[in-house]
């Protein structure tokens, strides 16, 4: 992902395995790889002023995807870096990359989420606000 020039590194974070993460194979579950980069992403929209109430304009993902390169086991810190490109009208991509502590220099996924600023009572998007944009630019 790194060769992708228009993506800005704008939040990293670190979050610790717990031992209920991993499945019947000894490694990180798959569907967990949805939460790290679920907290990754609310720690970086809180960073940069985005409000999640649910009663006004908010952000609201419609995509997200994972690939898994290298499987993790507990005990392990995940490091997730979010990136930000592709800002639209509306929306903006955040692209992840996701390693560990003790071996921060391999990726064991990468991921992304495409955000999209939504008004509650119509469902319909809405242009994001200028802090935002401003934010992420």
């Amino acid at each position: 992902m790194s060769e992708h020039l228009n993506r800005k590194l704008l939040h990293q974070c670190q979050i610790a395995v717990r031992w209920g993460d991993m499945d019947a194979y000894g490694h990180v579950n798959n569907a967990l790889y949805m939460r790290y980069l679920e907290e990754a992403r609310v720690q970086f929209l809180a960073d940069i002023g985005a409000a999640m109430s649910g009663n006004g304009t908010d952000p609201v993902i419609i995509n997200v995807g994972c690939t898994f390169l290298r499987p993790v086991s507990y005990p392990a810190t995940m490091i997730i870096k979010s990136y930000v490109g592709e800002i639209g009208r509306s929306s903006f991509m955040v692209w992840y990359e996701l390693s560990t502590t003790d071996n921060p220099d391999q990726l064991c996924s990468e991921g992304y989420s495409k955000v999209v600023w939504m008004d509650h009572q119509t469902g319909r998007s809405v242009p994001l606000p200028e802090t935002i944009r401003t934010a992420i630019s």
